[in-house]
């Protein structure tokens, strides 16, 4: 009988979730999980950076394909690090048909992210994707399956196809993954299938993969029900995530309404049945909100196997959040006084998603306004049919003109932010432009931000991925009590 996590720490950002957070968290027996999300973009940074702690190294020395591997180092590998004013090195943006060279990339990113998570213990690490970044998808779980990675999650879309991929790689066979292309008419112009042979990448020899299990991270009954039923191959539970959770939020169910503050408005259909949950027969968790010991007796006497927790994780001292953001949004945090905004426009996707009010990133309006427009990453490019059948990539984010050019609507523009490039600037590497403009950070949490406050013990000004667990497990050291009641105390002052 397969033993369940009861925390499942959330895949969150770009890089936010890294290895060394995972490997934290799954070595105290819960489910640590990294982000999958443009692990290529972070895995070359690191290395411009000149992996100065050898992390990189090490998991290139234990990839499976040593010519592979070889090549990427000699290729993106800077001695010393870049100049702190020079610009990182760019890849070629992901595209339906990838070269081999980006194909390897992610392979390897994915693998050393898992493989650094899973050193020095033996329990399971996940990795979290979006089905809206569609495009690495095929190669990038290969790459987290060579590194035996136990679980894969995916959220931010339906994401019906990824259990058969996983089953092919399983069974050492090639894996197909249809583009969710705009416009696109079946059997009418270029083709939508994407497809990965690892024969191809083998370098002779193909590897035995174990198949992790998947959940699917949903936001409703209708979407829990969609993957059981519809799925290419099983799906082994579910992460039911409420629309508090930071990140992308699932839209709200029928017309969009928004509150005096320009937030979107959720009500009664936005709500899962939990009694329904039950009757699926596969375990689930509960995600949003549900950051504290209490929330998670709630969610095992409902039935769940447990929860997913995110924005407590983003602000311990493992995670790869910029010291300077963590230290000033937990120092609002401790006062109460941590503002969310759950931004409709921000997202390229169209999707909520949920911004930290935070001065000198690009939640502040001066900030976003001075940013000049650049799509050169290209991760939430939209898939459409472009008038000669050929597939095109657009991004409502980038140059207004640009997109207007590829068939894009005007309106569609407004108060599109870069995500790709905010993220990465989340985490350190912060793209530099030619005139020495630094991109922008731009973070994503939680409507509990504040509630971060509790995981402070008297004397610290920041706390670890394990205070976290022993908190949420109700194992809080006698010392640390008295710090909770206090935040608690500013909280309900705050509210």
């Amino acid at each position: 009988m397969i033993q369940f996590p009861k925390i499942i720490q959330g895949g969150m950002g770009v890089g936010v979730s890294n290895w060394r957070l995972a490997q934290a968290v799954s070595k105290l027996g819960q489910l640590g999980v990294v982000s999958g999300t443009a692990l290529d973009q972070v895995f070359v940074r690191r290395l411009a950076d000149g992996d100065k702690d050898g992390h990189m190294r090490r998991g290139l020395d234990a990839f499976p394909f040593q010519e592979m591997a070889k090549r990427l180092w000699q290729e993106y590998f800077v001695p010393g690090g870049k100049p702190a004013n020079a610009p990182y090195p760019t890849t070629p943006m992901h595209q339906r048909v990838e070269p081999r060279k980006i194909i390897e990339l992610c392979m390897v990113a994915n693998f050393v992210e898992v493989f650094l998570a899973r050193e020095g213990h033996k329990n399971p690490v996940g990795i979290n994707f979006l089905e809206k970044v569609q495009l690495p998808h095929l190669s990038s779980v290969y790459g987290a399956m060579l590194a035996g990675v136990g679980y894969v999650l995916m959220g931010a879309g339906i994401p019906l196809h990824i259990p058969g991929v996983l089953d092919a790689y399983a069974a050492f066979q090639p894996a197909e993954y249809k583009l969710a292309v705009t416009g696109a008419v079946q059997g009418q112009g270029e083709d939508v299938m994407m497809s990965f042979d690892p024969a191809i990448y083998s370098e002779g020899r193909l590897p035995k993969l174990s198949r992790p299990n998947f959940l699917a991270i949903v936001s409703s009954n209708t979407l829990a029900t969609t993957m059981l039923r519809r799925a290419s191959g099983p799906v082994n539970g579910l992460v039911i995530e409420g629309a508090t959770a930071g990140g992308h939020n699932a839209p709200p169910r029928g017309k969009l309404l928004l509150n005096a503050a320009g937030e979107p408005v959720y009500g009664e259909r936005d709500r899962v049945n939990i009694a329904e949950l039950r009757g699926l027969g596969v375990p689930f968790w509960l995600a949003g909100g549900y950051g504290n010991a209490e929330r998670l007796r709630d969610a095992l006497e409902d039935g769940a196997a447990g929860i997913q927790v995110g924005t407590a994780f983003a602000f311990s001292e493992e995670s790869g959040m910029r010291p300077d953001l963590k230290q000033e949004l937990l120092a609002q945090a401790v006062v109460g006084a941590g503002k969310v905004f759950t931004d409709p426009l921000a997202s390229p996707t169209g999707f909520p998603f949920k911004v930290a009010q935070l001065e000198g990133t690009s939640s502040a309006l001066n900030v976003y306004q001075e940013r000049k427009r650049v799509c050169d990453l290209g991760y939430l490019r939209e898939p459409y049919a472009a008038p000669d059948g050929k597939i095109g990539y657009r991004c409502a984010a980038e140059p207004v003109q640009n997109y207007l050019s590829k068939g894009g609507k005007l309106e569609d523009t407004i108060g599109r932010k870069c995500l790709c490039n905010a993220l990465l600037a989340n985490i350190g590497h912060a793209q530099t432009r030619k005139n020495e403009a630094v991109e922008p950070a731009l973070v994503t949490v939680g409507d509990d931000l504040n509630t971060i406050a509790r995981f402070l013990a008297p004397g610290r000004s920041s706390y670890s991925a394990a205070d976290v667990v022993h908190a949420l497990l109700g194992e809080v050291p006698a010392n640390a009590t008295k710090t909770v009641a206090q935040a608690d105390r500013v909280l309900a002052t705050a509210v």
